[in-house]
C-alpha cells in the first residue's frame, strides 16, 4: 500500500508496482509573482468570477492538450482577478482547509507536440480524470491520472505520484517526490518507453503558492509557472 489512509476514488489497481524517486531535492525556491488588483473588487464578485471562470474552462479538457492563446490569457486573468479575492490569507497556517479529495479543473502544464506522440496519446488512449487527495497528518499528497484505453477491451487505469510537503511560508509549500505507479501491467507496457517523459510532466516536485482557498475551490502556482485549479470533490 501507498498509504495507509482510506483513499475512496483510487482503485485497488493502482497500489502497486511502485517506483522509488532518483530525483535530487528541489533547489531554493524562488519567489512567486503575487497577484495584485488596482481597482478593489468587492467580495461579492467571488462567485460570479469563479462561474466566470468555469465558463472559460468549458470544452478544453482542463487545458492539458493545450489551448489557444487567447483563450489562456482569458483563463489568466479570471485568475488573477480571483486570486485577488482569497479569503484564506495564511493557507498553511489553515490547511485544515486544503484537506481532503480534489478534482482538477484546469492547468497549464500540456501534453501537445513530440510529447503527446511519444506517449502515445492518440484517440484510442485518453486521459480520464485528475484527482489529488491532501493527506494533513502525514503531509503527503497523491496526485491519480486516470487512464481509458478503447483500444484494449475498454481498459482503465491510472498513474500515480506521491510526494511529501512541508510548509515554508503563510502560502507556499516546498514538496518532494517519493514514488510513482502504473497499472495494470498493459498500461505499463505501452508506456515503458516513456516513462521518464510521463513522470516528468506530473512530477511535482518543487514549491506550490496556494494563491486560493475557499470551500469549493483552490487555486495554485508552482516554480514551473504552472497554474492549478481544482474543485473540491463531492462526498
Amino acid at each position: 500500500m501507498l498509504l495507509n489512509i482510506p483513499l475512496p476514488f483510487v482503485p485497488t489497481l493502482c497500489l502497486q508496482k511502485r517506483r522509488q524517486s532518483s530525483l535530487a531535492a528541489p533547489q531554493a525556491s524562488q519567489q512567486a509573482a503575487a497577484s495584485s488588483s488596482s481597482t478593489p473588487i468587492a467580495a461579492g464578485d467571488a462567485a460570479s468570477l469563479k462561474q466566470q471562470l468555469r465558463q472559460s474552462i468549458e470544452g478544453i479538457n482542463r487545458g492539458i492538450f493545450g489551448v489557444p492563446a487567447a483563450k489562456r490569457q482569458e483563463v489568466a486573468a479570471v485568475v488573477d482577478s480571483l486570486e485577488a479575492l482569497n479569503p484564506l490569507q495564511q493557507p498553511t497556517q489553515h490547511l485544515d482547509q486544503v484537506a481532503g479529495s480534489w478534482n482538477l479543473l484546469y492547468t497549464t502544464i500540456t501534453i501537445t507536440g513530440v510529447k503527446k506522440t511519444k506517449l502515445g496519446l492518440r484517440e484510442f488512449i485518453r486521459l480520464g480524470d485528475f484527482q489529488q487527495q491532501i493527506d494533513i497528518d502525514r503531509k503527503l499528497a497523491l496526485n491519480v491520472v486516470q487512464f481509458n484505453v478503447a483500444g484494449l477491451g475498454a481498459l482503465s487505469g491510472c498513474f500515480t505520484v506521491k510526494a511529501s510537503y512541508e510548509p515554508v511560508s503563510d502560502s507556499r509549500v516546498d514538496i518532494k517526490f517519493i514514488e510513482s505507479t502504473l497499472v495494470p501491467d498493459q498500461l505499463q507496457q505501452l508506456f515503458k518507453q516513456n516513462y521518464d517523459l510521463l513522470l516528468s510532466i506530473f512530477n511535482p516536485e518543487g514549491w506550490l503558492e496556494i494563491t486560493y482557498v475557499d470551500e469549493e475551490l483552490r487555486v495554485g502556482r508552482d516554480d514551473k509557472g504552472n497554474i492549478f485549479v481544482l474543485e473540491r470533490a463531492r462526498r
